[in-house]
């Protein structure tokens, strides 16, 4: 890895000379480390960066932040300098609200990156009430085990499971109390990305990320739930790698 513990980004593989940055953002209770596969999968292509948000794996002992804004701002500063090169976002879930939040921050200093990839996310807009991140540490446990995305093995361990279960429940909290401004709009192509299974995510909200963009809209439905991309990471893959080549 070239970062250490303190930023924001993560590389994990050697990247080309010259190519699109494609910067990825993790689902909550997720890590950078969840894109590993795919920067060992794209980087012959693509300069993958993962981000690492604070208070998980070398970054657990800062403190978390649990509010979408400040997750952004902490992004935005070490993203801004490597605007010198073309940049697309890559964010799963929370991630995808994230990768939002920087594209508008980037706008305001003039930088419009490529694409933004937003997976298994309901358009910025379209607010559920939820309080799960309000509720006992079992019930947010539960709801995480029922989605799939984190090994179980984890999720079982008392020891492991008190390290991430604060950085998971930040998450949660920023995520369930994010709200934006219904005319927040990118300049950036959007791609959406979504399963037709997610209880998280119709394929009517999905749509309304239209909305956000005065780009190029598209929308991509697979087979599966709120972690589709485990099922079709080969068809996700060559679908960024098209897209993001296809200039």
């Amino acid at each position: 890895m070239s970062k250490e513990s303190g930023t924001w980004l993560r590389r994990f593989h050697p990247a080309p000379a010259g190519g699109t940055r494609l910067i990825c953002f993790p689902h909550a209770g997720g890590s950078a480390s969840y894109f590993h596969p795919v920067s060992r999968e794209l980087s012959p292509v693509l300069d993958v960066q993962a981000v690492q948000y604070p208070g998980r794996q070398e970054r657990r002992h800062e403190s978390q932040i649990s509010d979408i804004a400040g997750l952004a701002d902490g992004v935005m500063a070490e993203i801004l300098p490597l605007a010198d090169r073309p940049l697309a976002f890559f964010g799963h879930s929370m991630g995808a609200v994230v990768a939002f939040e920087v594209a508008l921050r980037l706008r305001e200093q003039g930088v419009i990156p490529l694409g933004l990839f937003a997976s298994g996310r309901r358009a910025p807009s379209c607010v559920r009430e939820e309080t799960l991140h309000k509720e006992s540490d079992q019930a947010l446990v539960a709801e995480v085990k029922s989605l799939g995305g984190t090994d179980p093995r984890m999720l079982d361990d008392p020891e492991l499971l008190a390290m991430v279960l604060p950085a998971m429940r930040a998450d949660y909290t920023a995520v369930m109390t994010y709200r934006c401004q219904p005319d927040a709009v990118v300049d950036s192509p959007v791609h959406v990305l979504v399963g037709d299974d997610d209880p998280h995510v119709s394929q009517d909200e999905a749509l309304r990320w239209k909305e956000h963009t005065s780009g190029a809209f598209e929308m991509k439905v697979f087979g599966g739930g709120h972690f589709y991309l485990n099922d079709h990471a080969p068809a996700v893959l060559r679908y960024i790698t098209e897209t993001l080549t296809a200039r």
